[in-house]
């Protein structure tokens, strides 16, 4: 599966700007993850990249996300593990996260949008000044960053991750892609 196709066919379906960068985020933890867990780093970086493909076809209708998206990336031929794990991270779908990759998706994609979150809090809005102390402290004040689903994030245990380790390696994989966001 070649990551240059999927991010072309991603930015054919998504034209906001921020859900590209998110895209980029997901896809940067979801290879720190892969390598963490000695796992296959294109497919679950490429899983990352494309999980929010649907999300201006759903238009806001939320029990459509992720089953949209899986139909759009099988009607492409991508991956059946790439098209289960789309469809597995809304758990509006009711589909079982079974795999590690499934399960890495879905507390991928919050913790994404908390540590982008702190970063844009801070004076010069960067990533470098953003460390796993700052990012501890801010997941526990319930009032920030209220889209990043703190119960979904604290499903890394799932993985065998402490929510610190889970951080670790989130800030570490957005840190690597920093110009890219633009953070």
């Amino acid at each position: 599966m070649d990551r240059n196709r999927a991010l072309e066919e991603l930015k054919l379906r998504i034209e906001n700007k921020n859900t590209i960068k998110h895209s980029l985020a997901v896809e940067a933890i979801m290879r720190k993850l892969a390598i963490h867990f000695n796992e296959h780093e294109n497919l679950w970086g490429i899983t990352g990249l494309v999980h929010d493909i649907d999300y201006e076809r759903v238009e806001g209708d939320m029990a459509k996300h992720g089953v949209m998206g899986a139909d759009i990336l099988e009607a492409l031929n991508f991956d059946s593990t790439v098209v289960y794990a789309v469809r597995a991270h809304n758990p509006a779908n009711n589909v079982m996260r079974r795999r590690k990759i499934d399960k890495a998706l879905y507390c991928a994609d919050p913790i994404s949008g908390l540590i982008i979150a702190c970063a844009l809090i801070l004076p010069d809005k960067k990533l470098k000044d953003v460390d796993e102390e700052f990012v501890m402290k801010k997941y526990h004040q319930k009032a920030f960053a209220r889209g990043a689903d703190r119960e979904q994030i604290a499903t890394c245990s799932e993985l065998g991750l402490t929510l610190e380790e889970f951080i670790k390696i989130s800030l570490e994989a957005l840190k690597e892609i920093s110009d890219e966001l633009e953070l």
